[in-house]
């Protein structure tokens, strides 16, 4: 919850950052030939051009530290002065990291001109920061941009989490109100919006995007089923004080005004996880694009030409942390297929769904090489760049298996859902689908930088072998 920015924000921080450093440096090459009257100034023979291996190493070494010292990190710079702490400190450490390295590379570059070009680079990274405020500040002032927050529980405890939250805008958070079975003469009548068991339908109306269970301990027999409910929807879920063993996947502990919290609801990733997954996802799949668009267009034509339009489909899946997003793909079926589906669905002994089989009616003849290839997914590194997608991770799933899933399987969701992934190349339609979620929930509990290099490797082969593409 209490996080300033987004990985994409701290992606474009790192790159702004590395702008504000190449123009520094620029600037500070063409300033150095005016100050020669200053007495500390040596003599300088007009406009000397800084080599471009020092623009390239002082833009990739300088936010490197900066990332290292928790720059980049939004929940350790909530308020303008810790990020300004921060930034200083990191900024004086990369400045002598940098002034090291000139002396061990390119001595001849001017000591003033490295001087002007500190002060420079450290001007500029703090001022576009402070323009990022002012812009947040403009947006949660038109309650744009902000968190919407349900706290149940009206006792002391809520209470004081509204009062800390009020106290610190720039958190851009907004208590929507309270849940209560007995509220205190204390609490507005106003601010209550329901008893408990009418969660579900408060967090649907008021569009709520965190849940902070702040009830009493007399109530705390209520938590085990209060919090299972909340699973099934799309928010956050907080608690006060701790109760580790009904997180999802994880708990990850946050204090806020000395009010110890737990996340239950923690991403599977660290920061610098999510972070470096994705840089990697956007720096492969850009590289890809200009390879990938001529095909996708051959591809778009074939299917117009073979049985019309529409040439994609938008399907709504199942994203991280269970939010609903529309998934791209090729069209392979017959326009009408939807409405054929009972043509192919099925239960196994178990009980278990199957709605896939190797020889679909619905499939058209183009469709079938479509699959085999993994062609119709092509689309989906649109959602990649949207950032709905990942490059290696679970199956993004339909809403209406997952309406079916029991609670251990949903920790699939603690990361987002993958172009290809572990239950991909450890056999695709072949596997029954209730054994994807134990291959996914493995990948979740597993992840490596290195596990997803893995992945993207083998996946190569299994899409040339064309294996259990259906």
């Amino acid at each position: 919850m209490f996080r300033r920015f987004s990985v994409n924000f701290a992606l474009l921080s790192i790159a702004l950052d590395a702008v504000m450093v190449c123009l520094a440096l620029l600037v500070a090459t063409h300033l150095r030939p005016w100050l020669g009257f200053l007495p500390f100034a040596a003599e300088y023979p007009g406009l000397v051009v800084t080599p471009w291996p020092v623009y390239l190493i002082f833009a990739l070494e300088w936010p490197v530290i900066l990332l290292a010292l928790s720059v980049y990190d939004g929940r350790r710079n909530l308020r303008q002065i810790d990020e300004f702490t921060n930034l200083t400190l990191a900024s004086l450490l990369a400045a002598v990291a940098l002034a090291g390295t000139l002396y061990l590379s390119y001595r001849q570059v001017s000591r003033l001109l490295f001087i002007m070009f500190g002060v420079l680079a450290y001007l500029g990274m703090l001022s576009w920061r402070r323009v990022a405020r002012l812009y947040w500040r403009i947006q949660r002032q038109n309650a744009t941009g902000q968190r919407r927050v349900l706290v149940v529980g009206a006792g002391p405890t809520g209470q004081e989490l509204e009062e800390q939250i009020l106290s610190n805008p720039f958190l851009g958070l907004q208590v929507v109100g309270f849940l209560d079975d007995h509220p205190g003469p204390s609490v507005p009548e106003a601010k209550i919006l329901g008893p408990v068991s009418a969660i579900r339908a408060v967090i649907q109306t008021h569009k709520v995007d965190d849940v902070v269970i702040a009830l009493p301990q007399r109530a705390y027999a209520r938590i085990n089923q209060l919090v299972s409910e909340l699973h099934w929807l799309p928010v956050r879920v907080w608690l006060i004080p701790d109760y580790f063993r009904l997180a999802l996947h994880k708990a990850a502990i946050e204090e806020f005004a000395g009010i110890p919290m737990i996340d239950l609801r923690a991403p599977a990733l660290s920061d610098t996880q999510r972070l470096f997954k994705r840089a990697f996802d956007l720096a492969v799949t850009l590289l890809l694009m200009p390879f990938v668009l001529p095909i996708m267009g051959l591809v778009a034509l074939a299917i117009y030409l073979e049985s019309g339009r529409p040439v994609l489909l938008r399907q709504q899946r199942v994203g991280e942390n269970g939010r609903l997003f529309y998934m791209l793909k090729f069209r392979t079926m017959v326009p009408e297929a939807e409405a054929l589906r009972h043509m192919v669905e099925s239960e196994d002994a178990q009980g278990n769904r199957i709605h896939k089989t190797a020889n679909d009616p619905r499939v058209t003849r183009l469709g079938k090489l479509l699959r085999h290839r993994s062609l119709d997914e092509y689309p989906q590194f649109f959602n990649v760049l949207r950032g709905d997608m990942s490059l290696v991770g679970p199956r993004p799933e339909l809403p209406e298996l997952v309406e079916r899933y029991e609670l251990w399987q949903r920790q699939r969701f603690a990361v987002a859902p993958g172009l290809t992934g572990w239950w991909q190349v450890s056999g695709r339609s072949d596997k029954p689908m209730h054994l994807n979620t134990e291959d996914d929930i493995y990948y979740v509990q597993h992840y490596s930088f290195f596990l997803d290099i893995y992945i993207l490797v083998k996946t190569i082969g299994v899409v040339l072998r064309g294996q259990g593409a259906y």
